[in-house]
């Protein structure tokens, strides 16, 4: 059946400012991270993307996304021609090269001008697109001087490969560097993508300080902390989760401690009484700070995203509320990108 997008569909979700750029995301995205690989249906992939584009209109992905390798972009490019084609110019569509993808030296990832312009030029190839619309540094190389990363970047935007250059993981010190080589080309870094939920708040620290100097915006991925920030886990491990499923080995088990579970289930305490899932609240306070330009989540079911979605419709936090959830937002050990983001790979 031909699909036809809600006529509605941008009459409830807010948009926010990506920094001091012209562009506006919704404040959540949908990430395509897990559950857009070959080991999940294409009718399931159609109809989690059809609910996700009459709610948003960012679909984040990476040239690893699967499993295996490559298969999220190429079962996306066939959804986006099937379905959404007359609808591009509506979405935002991203991307990403960093991390290991293809056998041999220049596909083990990292910031070579030779692995991240091939890496887009395969990921454009799967979409079956001319351009992304953000194209991202993956994670930060310490093996490669940061000016040849900065230049192949600039070069996909020069190329009209990219409508806009993004970061992922990289630290406060490098994103100050990455950004004052880009415009030594007249290219602005747009976003950073961080690891940011309330068991990792390493971006509070600096990197928060440094994209709101630079002007670029802030998209945080994982907000709930692969689900652990959901009542997935409250009551012990059910047999569909992640951590049980193929791909699924970055939910590992001492993310899910007793310490974190308790303090998980306290924040669901807070959450319930506020009239919201834990889920919601979890993003209500990662979009707390107008810094953070979106909320990239993922999802297995279409309920997840219109639950996760609802989130924007309830009351910001009292600062009462806030002191409360503080006692139980501290670090949880789930942060699996703490290497490249402290200048490391």
């Amino acid at each position: 059946m031909t699909y036809l997008a809600a006529p509605h569909r941008y009459d409830a979700l807010p948009y926010r400012r990506v920094g001091r750029s012209g562009l506006v995301l919704p404040a959540i995205s949908l990430g395509l991270w897990h559950n857009f690989g070959d080991t999940t249906s294409i009718a399931t992939q159609r109809q989690l993307l059809r609910t996700a584009f009459d709610l948003v209109n960012h679909f984040d992905l990476a040239n690893n996304y699967g499993p295996p390798y490559g298969s999220a972009e190429t079962n996306f490019g066939r959804i986006l021609r099937e379905d959404f084609k007359h609808y591009r110019d509506e979405l935002i569509i991203s991307s990403k090269a960093g991390w290991d993808m293809w056998p041999g030296p220049y596909g083990k990832g990292g910031g070579s001008r030779k692995y991240v312009l091939a890496s887009l030029d395969q990921s454009l190839q799967r979409l079956g697109l001319d351009y992304v619309d953000i194209f991202y540094s993956h994670r930060f190389d310490p093996d490669t001087p940061l000016e040849e990363t900065a230049s192949a970047l600039a070069q996909a935007v020069q190329q009209g490969k990219a409508l806009y250059i993004g970061i992922s993981s990289y630290s406060a010190g490098k994103t100050r560097e990455i950004a004052a080589l880009l415009r030594e080309w007249k290219v602005p870094l747009l976003i950073h993508q961080p690891a940011y939920n309330l068991f990792n708040r390493w971006i509070e620290k600096d990197l928060l300080n440094a994209t709101d100097e630079l002007g670029a915006g802030v998209i945080a991925f994982t907000p709930l902390a692969q689900g652990l920030l959901t009542d997935k886990y409250l009551n012990g491990i059910p047999d569909d989760a992640r951590i049980n499923r193929p791909g699924g080995g970055s939910l590992k088990q001492e993310h899910l401690s007793q310490a974190n579970v308790e303090r998980a289930r306290a924040l669901n305490e807070i959450a319930r009484r506020r009239g919201q899932s834990l889920a919601q609240l979890a993003l209500t306070w990662t979009l707390r700070d107008p810094r953070v330009s979106s909320a990239l989540i993922g999802a297995s079911r279409p309920e997840q995203i219109v639950d996760n979605v609802a989130a924007l419709a309830h009351a910001p936090l009292s600062a009462d509320e806030l002191a409360e959830i503080d006692k139980y937002a501290v670090e949880g050990g789930v942060n699996l990108w703490e290497k490249p983001s402290t200048d490391f790979a």
